[in-house]
């Protein structure tokens, strides 16, 4: 049976695994597999290697942003001019996600405010959503009122866009995750991790743990599999896929 052509997507790459992880490929085709998507289903980016980004927003069912081991606040030139171009794609009405990095970029492009965490996150956490909102939400309308998620990140979104929709925090971050307009979320957590790359993650910043107060082993027993996180990332897929095709 010959496949049905359906638009790709666009997967702007902001950064790379930790290197003991790259043996399992970049962020790119982790959260392409998660997503469900085929590997000609998405076009990557890798705007940190200092590729460059189309001149236009059409053509793409929507548009995934990846995490990265940059921060925000540094401000680099391909970091600047990605925010830019989110911004345009995302006034444009073009679906658009943002996991981690992703995230902030997405919420400092539209005027929110990114900024140090006191002390950084790392493992399974809980999210809580807000119902009131997350209930009408096309994301997280399915997803229960808590469910487990996996994070790594120093920084946060400090002060959310204005206009945007908080859709659920955890106990460090009030503005875990967010939608902006119809079409446009961010992410803190990682839909797209497994628990192996979880804890390959925590293995590989066990020193930085030990420097800071933390026992890596007793992080590692904590992180669990993550479904309903990972749901909400193949939502957003059927979701600009249907938007994209009206």
């Amino acid at each position: 049976m010959t496949k049905s052509f359906q638009s790709p997507f666009l997967i702007i790459e902001t950064g790379q695994p930790v290197p003991s992880m790259k043996r399992h490929r970049g962020f790119p085709h982790w959260i392409r597999v998660a997503a469900g998507l085929e590997a000609d289903d998405a076009v990557v980016v890798n705007v940190q290697g200092g590729e460059s980004l189309p001149d236009q927003h059409e053509g793409f069912a929507g548009i995934l942003v990846t995490g990265s081991g940059a921060m925000v606040t540094d401000k680099e030139d391909w970091s600047e001019a990605t925010a830019d171009w989110l911004r345009d794609a995302i006034h444009a009405g073009v679906p658009t996600l943002g996991i981690c990095y992703g995230h902030q970029l997405i919420a400092h492009a539209l005027g929110g405010e990114v900024g140090y965490m006191p002390k950084r996150q790392m493992g399974t956490i809980e999210v809580l959503t807000n119902e009131e909102d997350a209930d009408k939400d096309p994301l997280f309308a399915k997803a229960p009122n808590r469910f487990s998620a996996q994070v790594t990140h120093m920084q946060s979104v400090m002060r959310a866009p204005e206009g945007a929709v908080i859709l659920a925090k955890s106990d460090a971050d009030p503005h875990h995750a967010f939608r902006f307009g119809e079409h446009a979320w961010g992410l803190q957590f990682h839909p797209e991790f497994s628990g192996t790359m979880m804890r390959g993650y925590v293995e590989a910043r066990k020193e930085r743990l030990a420097e800071e107060g933390i026992c890596h082993k007793e992080l590692s027993r904590g992180v669990s599999a993550t479904p309903h996180a990972r749901k909400v990332l193949r939502r957003f897929v059927r979701h600009a896929r249907q938007h994209h095709v009206k």
